[in-house]
C-alpha cells in the first residue's frame, strides 16, 4: 500500500473513532438528562407530598374548635374510607317539597335529629340525622350561627357517614376490634397524646366523643392493614442540593446517602457493589461511587429509583383499599332528602 493509500485509511479511522466518540458523548448526556430530568420530577412529587403532609400537621397543631379540629382528630377516617372512594351503586336522590329541610339552608336545635338521609347494607336500614351529619366534621358550638341556628349539612357529610358506617360494620363483621392498649397507641401515634382529657379540651369536645372517635380510627386502621397487602416504603427525602458550581464535586455526604438508600445491595466492606442485578446499579452503574465519595448526580439517580418504589406501592395499596371498599359500597343504597350541595 502507497503512503498516500496509508493516510487516507488513517483519516477515515480517525473519523470513524471521532464520530463515535461524539456519538457516545452525546448518548451519556442525553442518559443523564433523562435521569436529571427523572429524579426533577420525583424531587418535585415528594415536595408537594411533603407540603401536604406539613399542612395536615399545621392543622392538627392549631387546636380550637373549628371543622379543621375535628378533622385533625377523624382525619385518619376520611382518609382511610371516605376520600378513597367514589359514589354507591344504587344511589339516588330522594326529596320533594314535603321533606322536612325542603328548600330551607339552616335548622333550629329542635331540628337537629331529622332525619337527612338513609342507607340500606345487607337488608338493614340506617338513618342519618343532622345532628350525626354535622358532627361529621365539627362541633354542634363551632357550628352554631350567631343567631342559635345551624347550616344544613351537605350531601357530603351524609355519605361520609354512610360510607364510614358500612365500613365499619364490615369490620365488625370480620371480628376486627382493638383493645384500649391499642387505641392508646393509635391516638399517642396520631395526635401525640394518649391522654382523652388533654385531647378534648385541646380540640373543643368531650372526652368520651375523643375515645370514640380514636376507637373508630384505630379499628379502621386494623381492617387497612388486614386488606391492604401491599408494603409501602417511607417517602424517601431527596438529597440536600449542592452548593453553586460544587454540583460534580464528589462528596462523602452523598456517598452516605446512597447507600443508606441501596441497602444491601451495597457491600461496605469490599467498598463496592453487592450484587449487580438489583435497580440501585441498573440506575447507578454509570457513577463512581465509593463509601465515601459520590457526586449529587448519583445521589439524585438514587433518589429517583427510591421514589419510584415508594410511589409504585403505594399506588398499589391504594388500589387494594379502594377496591374493597367499593366492593361493600356496591351492595349498598343510600337516599337523601333535600340538602344543600
Amino acid at each position: 500500500m502507497d503512503d498516500t493509500s496509508k493516510d487516507k485509511d488513517q483519516a477515515a479511522a480517525k473519523a470513524d473513532k471521532s464520530e463515535k466518540a461524539d456519538k457516545d458523548a452525546k448518548a451519556d448526556k442525553s442518559e443523564k438528562a433523562d435521569k436529571s430530568e427523572k429524579a426533577a420530577k420525583a424531587d418535585k412529587a415528594a415536595k408537594a407530598d411533603k407540603d401536604a403532609k406539613s399542612a395536615s400537621k399545621r392543622s392538627s397543631k392549631r387546636g380550637g374548635k373549628g371543622a379543621g379540629a375535628r378533622l385533625a382528630v377523624v382525619g385518619v377516617v376520611c382518609l382511610l374510607v371516605g376520600c378513597l372512594v367514589g359514589g354507591f351503586v344504587g344511589y339516588r336522590f330522594v326529596g320533594d317539597a314535603t321533606a322536612p329541610l325542603s328548600g330551607k339552608t339552616t335548622l333550629s336545635e329542635g331540628q337537629l335529629d331529622t332525619v337527612l338521609g338513609t342507607y340500606t347494607y345487607k337488608g338493614e336500614k340506617h338513618e342519618v340525622t343532622a345532628r350525626e351529619a354535622i358532627l361529621e366534621t365539627t362541633t354542634l358550638d363551632a357550628a352554631k350561627n350567631d343567631d342559635g341556628t345551624y347550616n344544613v349539612p351537605s350531601v357530603d357529610n351524609v355519605l361520609s357517614i354512610a360510607r364510614n358506617g358500612i365500613v365499619a360494620q364490615d369490620a365488625a363483621d370480620r371480628g376486627v376490634t382493638v383493645s384500649d392498649d391499642e387505641v392508646a397507641s393509635y391516638a399517642q401515634s396520631t395526635i401525640g397524646s394518649s391522654d382523652y382529657a388533654t385531647i378534648a379540651s385541646t380540640y373543643g369536645m368531650d372526652e368520651d366523643q375523643v375515645k370514640s372517635l380514636m376507637t373508630s380510627s384505630a379499628t379502621m386502621k386494623k381492617l387497612h392493614d388486614q386488606i391492604v397487602t401491599v408494603s409501602v416504603p417511607s417517602v424517601p427525602d431527596a438529597p440536600s442540593s449542592p452548593a453553586s458550581g460544587q454540583e460534580s464535586t464528589p462528596t462523602a455526604e452523598y456517598a452516605s446517602y446512597i447507600i443508606n438508600l441501596v441497602g444491601d445491595e451495597w457491600d461496605s466492606n469490599a467498598n463496592t457493589w453487592a450484587r449487580t442485578d438489583g435497580q440501585y446499579y441498573a440506575a447507578l452503574s454509570s457513577y463512581t461511587i465509593s463509601n465515601d465519595s459520590a457526586t449529587y448526580d448519583a445521589a439524585q439517580a438514587a433518589y429517583y429509583v427510591a421514589y419510584s418504589n415508594y410511589s409504585s406501592a403505594n399506588s398499589e395499596a391504594t388500589s387494594q383499599w379502594t377496591n374493597y371498599v367499593n366492593g361493600l359500597l356496591s351492595n349498598a343504597t343510600i337516599s337523601l332528602g333535600t340538602l344543600m350541595a
